[in-house]
């Protein structure tokens, strides 16, 4: 199986973050990662704190819904990020870092606005699986490779789960993602406080499919993304009680380390 394969290198690329000093920079030096959960017994996992490599800047984060799977991040030091970057969300003003997946052109773009200073895309037109890890003023963002669906082969590497470490929090969105996680994955991920998750029902996986991964990470906030018809009690019936839901008339709303809801609690913005 594939994922057997490369566990031994996904647990020793882990161990890397953990040994690699905090003062690296670029996108080719793994960065400590304060999130982030050590592989080493699966599917038991141990969570680590690591000194972030980023700027720490206190305060709220602010997260808009943009449209279809792009959402927009503002960091408490004034870092603008657009998720599952098309150009046709979340590109006013423009953002300085932009994450894709090319499951379709509503969730990249080829011909990005050259004054994105950062265009982090989930899969590696050079081939094999995407590596970033990426410090802007006081935001790590980071990624986690996975398959996706093309022209009904899977196609290793070509989605990316992208993590966005800001104010303490652990900010995750999971991309057009098209199949289960497994245990190296989850250990890969780490610890997420808000997760954002396709309930398409289909194009990318079914309700149940994403209602148990969702579970499993347990986050405080569920952000629902790249709907379409799929009617939302159908998702947050599938969730189950453990998980309560806020409707919002806003499509904004702000976060910090601080104020997390105590349990965790299923966010459904204006326009989802």
């Amino acid at each position: 199986m594939r994922l057997a394969r490369n566990l031994a290198s996904t647990t020793a690329f882990l161990i890397a973050l953990w040994l690699t000093p905090a003062s690296a920079q670029q996108q080719d030096e793994p960065v400590p990662s304060q999130c982030l959960a050590i592989a080493q017994a699966m599917p038991n996992v141990t969570y680590a704190s690591f000194t972030p490599a980023q700027t720490f800047v206190d305060g709220e984060v602010t997260i808009t819904y943009a449209g279809h799977s792009t959402y927009v991040i503002e960091t408490p030091g004034g870092v603008r990020i657009a998720t599952d970057f098309s150009g046709l969300y979340g590109s006013e003003p423009l953002p300085r870092i932009v994450t894709m997946n090319k499951a379709h052109r509503t969730h990249y773009t080829e011909l990005p606005d050259p004054a994105i200073e950062h265009v982090l895309r989930g899969w590696n037109p050079e081939g094999g699986p995407a590596k970033h890890a990426v410090v802007v003023d006081d935001v790590y963002v980071r990624n986690v490779p996975t398959d996706i669906r093309r022209w009904g082969e899977m196609e290793e590497g070509g989605n990316s789960i992208f993590i966005f470490e800001v104010a303490g929090l652990c900010i995750g969105h999971l991309g057009h993602l098209h199949h289960r996680l497994e245990d190296a994955h989850y250990g890969a991920i780490g610890r997420l406080d808000i997760v954002m998750v396709p309930i398409d029902g289909g194009m990318t996986l079914s309700v149940g499919a994403v209602s148990e991964i969702t579970q499993r990470l347990f986050s405080s906030i569920i952000l629902p993304m790249h709907r379409h018809a799929t009617p939302l009690g159908e998702f947050t019936a599938a969730m189950g009680e453990t998980f309560d839901v806020d409707m919002r008339d806003e499509p904004s709303f702000s976060v910090s380390l601080r104020d997390l809801p105590r349990r965790p609690t299923i966010l459904v913005l204006r326009g989802v």
